[in-house]
């Protein structure tokens, strides 16, 4: 699959997903497209790659008119980057996102000056994200429904990643859209890898948040980060185990060496260069580590 390809999510007849090329890697960034009765995208990415999405929608014949829903999974850019661009070329559609992060979407000035400051180099494949008008903007809180016409789709809070992250549980063909609160997927190994951003990372939540889907036992996790995989329980154990082993090994490094050197340390010492590429596989580590330095700080100070 390459950089704009569209494909249908295995075991259904409606579901797609897109190669976005979030940070101008293939297989990274997926934003799903529903073609339900009221059509509805889950997740928007970055906004600069808007026109894949555009294009998606002509491939399967939905009229930009006819969109209903847009849900991004949490505020974070590279899920709800897009939001007010979709918005603006789906005016029947409403934006969909937990309430801790609709405020964000509508005044994103906030959300774009921490973007810039987390991912540093890679905000050249960012666009400055449009405001979603507050008309076209409907926050949600855990326990909802969304009525997509032949399918609902249940809201889950899954606020470990950042604390305006949910999940969507999918009615009809048992599928997860996990957002990040699986951790990211590389189909070329077959892994999940862990996903540690600041400032609001919690590791305690985020195995929390893991258990919830063991309990829901979908059929089918569709990844934000990347694709469309069957349900295995044994992958959930594993992004457990990577989360726990990756915080500690950050912990050990920060008692040999200052922050910035430990920032360095992992960024110059990544396993998936040969996936992403060297600049996409060290900001992924760096924004990583950072995330895991601010959480042990609070709870440094908690304690």
């Amino acid at each position: 699959m390459a950089i704009g390809d569209l494909a249908p999510v295995e075991g259904t007849d409606d579901v797609y997903y897109v190669d976005v090329g979030t940070h101008g890697v293939p297989r990274y960034g997926s934003v799903y497209i529903i073609d339900a009765a009221e059509p509805t995208f889950v997740d928007t990415g970055l906004g600069r790659n808007r026109e894949y999405l555009f294009d998606a929608l002509d491939e399967l014949d939905i009229a930009r008119e006819d969109v209903r829903h847009i849900l991004p999974t949490h505020a974070h850019l590279d899920h709800a980057g897009g939001a007010g661009y979709l918005a603006e070329a789906c005016p029947n559609a409403t934006v969909r996102t937990h309430e801790i992060g609709a405020p964000h979407l509508v005044d994103p000035e906030r959300l774009v000056a921490g973007t810039k400051d987390a991912v540093g180099d890679l905000w050249e494949y960012y666009a400055d994200p449009v405001p979603v008008p507050e008309s076209q903007i409907d926050p949600l809180v855990d326990g909802e429904e969304i009525d997509l016409g032949d399918r609902t789709l249940s809201v889950i809070h899954t606020p470990g990643h950042a604390p305006h992250q949910t999940i969507f549980l999918d009615s009809k063909d048992g599928l997860l859209f996990t957002g990040d609160a699986a951790g990211i997927y590389v189909p070329e190994r077959d892994v999940v890898r862990q996903t540690s951003p600041p400032p609001q990372f919690d590791l305690e939540q985020s195995l929390a948040d893991v258990r919830k889907i063991e309990d829901l036992e979908p059929e089918t996790l569709c990844f934000g980060h990347f694709g469309a995989r069957e349900y295995d329980a044994d992958l959930m154990e594993q992004y457990k185990r990577a989360l726990v082993e990756w915080v500690e090994a950050v912990r050990q490094k920060r008692a040999e060496l200052d922050d910035e050197a430990v920032v360095d340390f992992f960024a110059n010492h990544s396993e998936l260069v040969e996936v992403w590429g060297e600049q996409k596989a060290s900001a992924e580590e760096r924004l990583n580590a950072s995330g895991v330095l601010v959480a042990l700080d609070r709870a440094e100070r908690d304690d």
